[in-house]
């Protein structure tokens, strides 16, 4: 009877990483058909764009919702609900007419995305016992992670095998089909008992506080400079809507928390934790790890000379390593505590990062060092950060981590735009360094043909070696590599430092908060006993 039991735990458990995997790699799948799908339905690349923006959107909304129903309700059948949406919505993408059915299609498939994780975190918190939950969460986290790093490589693969892609999204319904079936029988249903009404002014509040912040950040990314399209009231209006909504939510859930008649979306006793606002903090750092990855491949193509074709295929070290590092990372959990954890995972990632961004000029200096950052990017993404927002959250545990990852989703959006600031300024001085590498060795600028400098630098960065291969003169075409090389090192190396100060920063908060987060463990431990107690009674 016993084995039975675990074989059934088991098998629920295969069904929450499946789930993860799907949801996940839908965020990063599409871009890799942005452009066939955009020509397909005779839209342009801006218009295009609204199916990852929608997806993102739908994903950082719902997330923290599906989190409180779970609690409420069932995390099995709230998750067998999502698989069910999210398959739909995948078939309604695939079989669109046309793009407004695609957009309204894929907005559908978040909704069912969003919840997966957190639901599958929430049922592991609840299930498993403390000493296999670092481990597991780990899992689900190297999971989400993975998925999200290598769906554009999977994109392109499915698209080359199948030539369509219509693919891509209804690979997903034979899959979700099947998770329904095997986590109706094998998933055990876990819930918070809850007595008190829904609160759908806090969920309508905290829907409309989200949108707007994540509509802001995404506009700021529209053309021009940060500095110039922040001023705009496409970006600052909204950031200001987004705040006063958010206010307005605290009054709410505060007057919500007072009485007995509502359950807060967003309990205002965690708002004024500290371990749970620095967690908060830390999940839209960990976003910026994820932000960097992305530009891994332009990283290869630029600085080492990789084909466009082949420069996604060097994601795939980093991609392995952070699997690694996620399991690896929820061992350590287990064995040694969240806090030590994350210490660990940051000093990882500054050498890692720091070694993309300083030294990783070769073949061979770049996988070791995007190794090192994969595993210092699996350790945090895994299960340390779960784990102390659920020790801070005590019984809202589905909300919290919600809350979690619409904070890592928040990093993950803004720091590409931040990033692609420092590519175009790193770029942008190519100018000066041309004249001046020309002079290092021993050619006058003003020798030159004139116009043949202004058409090597014309044109997207991505075809300016292919352009300087064509100059017949070797000392010029040598002069040119090495003023191309140093603009493209000043483009990525900021990136890399960046991100190995947000690592920096994760060590520092988990110090400063350490004694915080154990009381926080304590007392998680003793309400997990008492909801445990309560859960058996009926049963005896």
């Amino acid at each position: 009877m016993a084995a039975e039991k675990t074989s059934k735990v088991n098998l629920g458990f295969v069904v929450l990483l499946i789930g993860v995997f799907m949801a996940a790699l839908d965020n990063g799948i599409i871009s890799a058909a942005l452009t066939t799908i955009n020509s397909s339905f005779d839209v342009s690349a801006t218009q295009g764009s609204w199916g990852i923006t929608l997806y993102t959107l739908g994903l950082a909304v719902m997330t923290p919702i599906v989190g409180k129903l779970a609690d409420r309700y069932g995390r099995k059948k709230l998750f067998l609900i999502e698989v069910v949406i999210f398959t739909i919505g995948s078939l309604g993408v695939a079989l669109s007419p046309n793009f407004t059915l695609f957009l309204a299609a894929r907005l559908l498939q978040s909704f069912g995305g969003g919840g997966i994780f957190i639901i599958a975190s929430s049922h592991v918190l609840s299930t498993f016992t403390k000493e296999k939950q670092g481990s597991m969460l780990g899992l689900l986290g190297g999971m989400n992670g993975i998925a999200s790093v290598v769906g554009p490589n999977i994109g392109s693969f499915l698209i080359d095998l199948t030539g369509n892609w219509h693919w891509l999204f209804l690979i997903n319904v034979p899959i979700g089909i099947a998770l329904v079936v095997f986590g109706f029988f094998s998933l055990h249903e876990t819930k918070v008992h809850v007595m008190s009404k829904i609160d759908f002014l806090g969920i309508s509040l905290l829907s409309l506080s989200i949108l707007s912040i994540m509509f802001a950040v995404n506009n700021i990314g529209e053309g021009g400079s940060i500095l110039d399209n922040v001023a705009k009231w496409s970006v600052l209006g909204l950031l200001l809507l987004g705040v006063i909504v958010f206010a307005a939510l605290i009054f709410v859930e505060k007057r919500n928390e007072q009485g007995d008649s509502v359950d807060p979306i967003l309990p205002f006793s965690l708002l004024r934790k500290p371990t749970y606002a620095m967690t908060m903090v830390m999940g839209l750092l960990s976003g910026t790890f994820i932000g960097a990855i992305i530009f891994i491949p332009s990283f290869a193509q630029q600085i080492l000379g990789i084909s466009a074709a082949k420069s996604g295929y060097w994601m795939t070290p980093l991609a392995l390593a952070s699997g690694i590092g996620a399991g690896g990372g929820g061992y350590f959990v287990d064995k040694k505590g969240p806090v030590k954890t994350l210490i660990f995972a940051g000093l990882i990632g500054i050498v890692g990062f720091g070694g993309l961004g300083l030294f990783a000029d070769t073949k061979l200096l770049f996988i070791l060092f995007s190794v090192i950052a994969g595993m210092g990017f699996g350790f945090v993404l895994g299960a340390p950060l779960t784990v102390l927002t659920s020790n801070a959250a005590g019984t809202q545990k589905g909300s919290a981590i919600g809350t979690l990852s619409v904070a890592r989703q928040v990093g993950l959006t803004i720091s590409p735009t931040i990033f692609a600031v420092f590519i175009q300024n790193g770029f942008s001085k190519i100018g000066e360094l041309i004249p001046q590498k020309l002079k290092e060795h021993g050619i006058n600028p003003a020798d030159i043909p004139a116009g043949s400098l202004d058409q090597i630098q014309g044109g997207s960065y991505g075809d300016l070696q292919a352009k300087i291969d064509q100059i017949p003169s070797p000392e010029v075409r040598a002069s040119l590599h090495e003023a191309f090389q140093q603009a493209a090192h000043n483009a990525y190396e900021p990136i890399y430092i960046t991100t190995a100060v947000m690592a920096l920063l994760l060590i520092v908060i988990s110090v400063a908060f350490s004694r915080q987060f154990k009381n926080d463990a304590i007392e998680s431990e003793r309400l997990d006993a008492e909801e445990h107690r309560q859960q058996k009674q009926p049963n005896s």
